[in-house]
């Protein structure tokens, strides 16, 4: 592929800062068209960004010629729709994160795809940035150690919502869950990243505000395949903000946030050095620069199909009982 030309189906609000300029400002990119099902904001986002053309049809945007890669950047709930309509028009796809509302239409995805013959990428950004990147680095150099556990917490105060006015987010039959399929999904797929795959899982999750139907904490303990071991809380409910995850080997400790550009690197001698490494204007420009030059044969992106599915089985595992209750 000489030039990848995106089509954008889902013009929301992710793609204003976070990824539709860098569509477009990445080497060898190009964003083409946009849909939303609102055609007159598809309009008014395409006149915003200079995008040629706007749809309030995917199908539509899909099967527009002038369109090669297709971006869906829905709520979880229409990935599965999208990918699947994208593949059978034989374009790659990026799809927004979570995956899916579940590791069972993430499978569908990915058969669709490769029966396709298309590839399928995922939008956990933060494998592209360059301080998960340095956190890789550092312990894929043993700066640590060899890696013993890891430990996440994630505290947020609860948040009152009107009933019948919930964002998405907390709606399981659009997002999948709540809070913690938003938002632990970026740690748990950081994790997958900087230490592969996790193995076994354990936990609960429960709703001890009785406010809205969805899960507002979780905790967990798992086995990654390499031996390493987990626990992590995700807890949306708590007195105060808290994001926080620690890595410790056997020579020292990484402790860093999910969310903000903070790393902290302590070793057996004593030394400690912090670093903040800012991330750049638009979030998902270094991996869309990857997926770009995966397309066009000069590289490979670090986060697939396959890597994006194993973040979604982890959290079946750990919800399948809240909901089946």
């Amino acid at each position: 592929m000489e030039k990848v030309r995106w089509g954008i189906i889902g013009c929301g609000d992710v793609t204003e800062v976070k990824s539709g300029p860098a569509l477009q400002k990445a080497e060898g990119s190009e964003l083409v068209a946009v849909m939303r099902r609102n055609g007159a904001l598809a309009e008014d986002y395409a006149k915003r960004h200079g995008v040629a053309k706007w749809y309030d049809d995917a199908a539509a945007l899909v099967n527009d010629p002038d369109v090669n890669a297709v971006y869906v950047a829905t709520p979880p709930g229409f990935h599965h729709e999208y990918t699947l309509l994208a593949a059978q028009a034989g374009k790659p796809v990026y799809v927004e994160k979570p995956m899916a509302r579940n590791h069972a239409e993430c499978q569908e995805m990915i058969a669709a795809c490769e029966a396709a013959g298309v590839p399928l990428f995922v939008a956990y950004y933060r494998r592209g940035l360059p301080k998960f990147v340095e956190i890789k680095r550092l312990i894929d150099s043993g700066v640590i150690g060899d890696v013993r556990f890891v430990q996440s917490s994630y505290l947020q105060p609860t948040r009152d919502y009107q009933e019948g006015l919930e964002p998405w987010r907390i709606q399981p039959e659009l997002s999948g869950g709540g809070l913690f399929v938003d938002l632990a999904s970026h740690a748990l797929d950081i994790l997958d990243y900087v230490l592969g795959p996790i193995g076994e899982v354990k936990g609960f999750a429960s709703n001890q505000t009785g406010k809205h139907k969805v899960e507002d904490i979780v905790t967990t303990s798992y086995a990654f395949e390499s031996g390493v071991m987990g626990t992590g809380v995700w807890s949306f409910n708590s007195y105060k903000h808290l994001d926080l995850n620690e890595i410790v080997g056997s020579l020292g400790k990484l402790s860093f946030s999910t969310f903000s550009g903070d790393l902290r690197i302590e070793t057996a001698d004593g030394a400690v050095q912090e670093l903040t490494i800012p991330n750049p204007p638009h979030v998902q420009q270094p991996l869309i620069q990857m997926i770009v030059d995966d397309l066009r044969g000069i590289g490979q992106s670090p986060s697939t199909g396959r890597t994006g599915a194993r973040t979604n089985r982890v959290m079946d595992e750990l919800l399948r009982d809240f909901y089946r209750s």
